[in-house]
């Protein structure tokens, strides 16, 4: 834990970017007959009957130093999309950084092997030189601060009926677009100092 709070504390290294990753699922929810538009004094209404569209995954990248995040959306979560996901980051994002520590819950899918299961020998081998894993502990996973901005994108932009992955991709991506160019960002004030005091009973466990 306390290592993750640490990377948190360090002051912006552009050749060692620290970047949150996480998946959500989504579900598609479509209106079986045509919502009530507003009108003064009557604000939209919807019927309580809806249609299921099946899931979808929302991944998001997020740097908290530099205000950026990236997000696509896909129909699974396997390692073939996490492999791609840390490609972008490596390639397109931060193709002068040395080592990019990416903060990531241990999910069976977020390992080195799903670079050598998707990409050349090669390829797969410069992608583990360069993306350092920095997972977050068991039942952890909120030490990741990409969750705050997860929780931002549903409350701001996902709770409600989106019928498709076109829509759901084409709104999140607007707001994306606009939390970037405003420079948004997370403001973490839990320290590792914090962690000692607030969560003694673990630390008492953790030396016996």
């Amino acid at each position: 834990m306390e290592e993750i709070l640490d990377l948190y504390e360090e002051p912006y290294d552009p050749l060692r970017p620290v970047v949150c990753f996480d998946e959500r699922p989504c579900q598609l929810i479509g209106d079986v007959r045509d919502p009530l538009p507003m009108k003064p004094g009557a604000i939209e209404r919807f019927d309580s009957e809806y249609e299921r569209g099946g899931l979808c995954w929302v991944l998001m990248s997020f740097e908290p130093l530099g205000g950026w995040r990236e997000l696509v959306v896909t129909e699974r979560r396997r390692k073939r999309e996490f492999a791609l996901a840390m490609r972008r980051l490596a390639e397109e994002h931060y193709p002068q950084a040395e080592n990019i520590r990416v903060v990531m819950d241990n999910l069976s899918t977020h390992s080195g092997a799903a670079f050598y299961e998707n990409f050349s020998g090669e390829d797969a081998r410069k992608l583990a030189r360069r993306i350092e894993f920095c997972y977050t502990p068991v039942h952890g996973s909120w030490l990741n601060m990409v969750e705050v901005e997860i929780s931002v994108l549903v409350r701001q932009c996902l709770k409600r009926r989106l019928a498709d992955m076109e829509r759901l991709e084409r709104e999140a991506t607007a707001w994306c677009t606009e939390r970037n160019r405003v420079g948004a960002s997370v403001d973490w004030r839990f320290k590792a100092e914090d962690a000692r005091i607030k969560l003694s009973s673990l630390y008492s466990s953790m030396k016996e």
